[in-house]
């Protein structure tokens, strides 16, 4: 995808240096925009290869609620290691704010199922959407992850935190907001995750994929990405693969790896970087 390269290069070309709460430093921009029109392809990155079972399973775990490690670790995910506690908690990340946004007489609200029948019912409706932010379990910036969970908060707040989807001519949009974003690990894998629930969604819901739009706050490049950066952007992107499904489970909640197929996937290697904890 060109245009990732060229918010690469905005990046190292327009970014402030600011300190950040891992301590590792990054090059930071404010308030950027990324689009891409899934009828060109499914946006796996090319000039370096993805891990897509990472990013399959992960969106399949949050979709049904689960907020602990051990389910991704058993499905080859390691993406979340670094945060959880040794029995695999992650506190009420966003799975759990996805599927069961607790209200005050004590039950839940599921919001993806909100999504899905407003898609089916009422398409044209501007409220489609749904989010992670919720206020009362956010963590405290000032002790380590794993004591928030200890302490029932989220291990992290989330990152990408706002979806909302938008139907005109029989095609289903998706737009994300990344209120901040690691524009080498992370923000690939956010691309692809959106573009994989759009196409979700479409087949659930008898629509056609439209654009996938990804909106940030503060996007960032570590100081100890800088040299991984550079090699990427030495590299050409080649064609991009798309993706089909094997079969069209029962609901949005029944998917598994298996159920997706990427074709024609031509990536140049991966490119290794330290994760800021």
């Amino acid at each position: 995808m060109k245009v990732y390269l060229e918010l690469l290069k905005d990046v190292l070309e327009n970014g402030v240096d600011k300190g950040d709460r891992t301590g590792t430093g990054t090059k930071s921009v404010f308030g950027r925009q990324i689009r891409h029109d899934l009828k060109h392809g499914f946006p796996l990155l090319t000039t370096k290869k993805l891990h897509f079972k990472s990013i399959a399973n992960e969106l399949i775990w949050f979709l049904n609620g689960n907020t602990n490690n051990n389910w991704l670790n058993e499905n080859g995910v390691k993406i979340w290691d670094e945060w959880a506690l040794e029995d695999g908690s992650l506190g009420p990340i966003y799975g759990e704010q996805w599927t069961a946004w607790p209200t005050k007489d004590g039950g839940t609200i599921n919001q993806i199922d909100y999504v899905v029948d407003t898609l089916k019912n009422n398409p044209n409706s501007r409220r489609i959407l749904f989010h992670g932010w919720n206020v009362e379990f956010l963590p405290d910036e000032t002790v380590s992850p794993q004591e928030n969970v200890r302490k029932g908060k989220m291990a992290l707040p989330p990152c990408h935190l706002l979806y909302q989807f938008y139907v005109a001519n029989g095609r289903l949009s998706g737009q994300l907001y990344i209120r901040s974003s690691d524009i080498f690990l992370g923000l690939p894998y956010n691309i692809a995750s959106l573009s994989l629930l759009v196409h979700m969604l479409c087949q659930q819901c008898d629509l056609q994929p439209g654009e996938v739009i990804v909106s940030f706050g503060d996007l960032h490049a570590y100081s100890n990405h800088m040299s991984q950066i550079r090699e990427q952007l030495t590299r050409e992107p080649r064609g991009l693969p798309t993706l089909e499904f094997t079969r069209k489970p029962d609901s949005v909640y029944d998917y598994r790896f298996e159920d997706f197929v990427i074709n024609n996937y031509d990536a140049l290697p991966n490119i290794k970087a330290p994760v800021a904890v």
